[in-house]
């Protein structure tokens, strides 16, 4: 992808499956999400680190993320329906 991320955690969280801090380069994931499918916690690795390509939700992230997880959307969509566990 072309970034690295400088620092990473796991926590629960009560609405995001993840976030990141662009400054700081760190990522926090939902500790949720390891009782959830693979796919569920790679795209949601790659979506905090597109932010560091494009901070917003604008066309250009949409296209990396397109670029480098051609099925997120199928992949989110599932997420979002699974039910929580």
């Amino acid at each position: 992808m072309g970034v690295s991320v400088a620092d990473w955690g796991v926590r629960m969280m009560s609405s995001r499956w993840g976030s990141c801090n662009i400054r700081a380069r760190r990522i926090w994931l939902n500790l949720a999400l390891a009782r959830r499918r693979p796919e569920y916690l790679e795209y949601v690795v790659v979506h905090e680190m597109v932010h560091l390509l494009e901070r917003g939700h604008n066309r250009r992230f949409y296209a990396f993320m397109d670029m480098f997880l051609p099925n997120w959307r199928a992949i989110r969509a599932a997420l979002n329906s699974a039910p929580p566990h």
